[in-house]
């Protein structure tokens, strides 16, 4: 018995096959074009595994809807990408594969995939949030993720501007929203540059540090989780942890105590493989 995991992002869709202890078995890339492309290379690839899958766990870039009592339950809703809006993702695949489809966002995967298999395992609450081409946030309670008529957009936060930041945000609907002022477009339209190739010791590194602090303040006061996990391409930048520590720590000026910080603010134990651990677990977890 197989289980399927679609990690749907914007830039890429990664596929994988895992077993019954959610190993990965198999990982394969898309890039992510038009819906005839794209889906077209995701069917074939798990065609060859038909005869074994058991079920599918998506995690999808959005917005989505995720209410199975809606009449577009399972589609991609008002995504800039324009080839991609109001497309039936989950009726795609269900028109080839006759097995059960969990589907959720791409972030609140990862989430899925940490607070049982990484550092949220054994803790009631656990909030994701990735720091990438885009920002994305993703909280799970006991098990169960939050959301209510949808799922949260967390990453479109307003967050106060840096007193030596005069960029008024890349965010097309917020300006000066988290993933407007911190994420990777963000950063190079603000230099010039992609964030990998900006030095260790550039003094931007503090502005998107207090970005990020702000987003763990607002998360604490709002959720007070167990644990805030921060992915992403940006937070691979070794030294931007400590950076974020120091000045969460000058933002909350000791109002509530929190877990020990290298514990409460971290990134995440599963690197690249969260979201498609979680894809890989919500699919099990179908079956029980």
């Amino acid at each position: 018995m197989y289980y399927g995991s679609i990690e749907a992002g914007g830039t890429k869709f990664v596929c994988a096959i895992g077993n019954e202890e959610l190993e990965i078995l198999e990982r394969v890339s898309f890039p992510t074009t038009t819906p005839e492309e794209t889906m077209s290379a995701v069917i074939d690839y798990f065609k060859k595994y038909q005869a074994e899958l058991a079920s599918i766990g998506v995690g999808s870039f959005g917005p989505i809807d995720i209410h199975p009592d809606s009449p577009t339950y399972g589609y991609i809703t008002s995504t800039p990408k324009l080839a991609w809006q109001n497309y039936d993702f989950v009726g795609a695949l269900k028109a080839v594969f006759d097995v059960p489809i969990a589907w959720t966002t791409d972030v609140n995967a990862a989430a899925y995939g940490e607070y049982y298999y990484g550092h949220g395992q054994g803790k009631h609450s656990v909030v994701y949030y990735t720091i990438g081409t885009g920002v994305g946030g993703g909280a799970i309670q006991d098990g169960r993720f939050v959301e209510g008529f949808s799922h949260p957009e967390m990453g479109h936060m307003l967050v106060v501007p840096h007193k030596d930041d005069d960029f008024k945000g890349a965010c097309p609907f917020h300006g000066n929203c988290l993933e407007g002022m911190a994420a990777g477009p963000a950063v190079e339209k603000r230099l010039g540059i992609k964030g990998q190739d900006v030095p260790a010791d550039h003094p931007y590194w503090e502005q998107e540090a207090y970005y990020i602090a702000q987003c763990a303040y607002n998360t604490t006061l709002m959720l007070s989780p167990d644990v805030i996990i921060f992915g992403g391409g940006v937070m691979k930048q070794e030294h931007m942890m400590e950076r974020v520590h120091r000045q969460f720590k000058e933002l909350l000026k000791d109002y509530v105590k929190t877990p020990e910080l290298s514990e409460y603010i971290v990134t995440p134990k599963l690197v690249d493989n969260a979201a498609t651990i979680g894809c890989l677990a919500m699919a099990k977890d179908l079956l029980k």
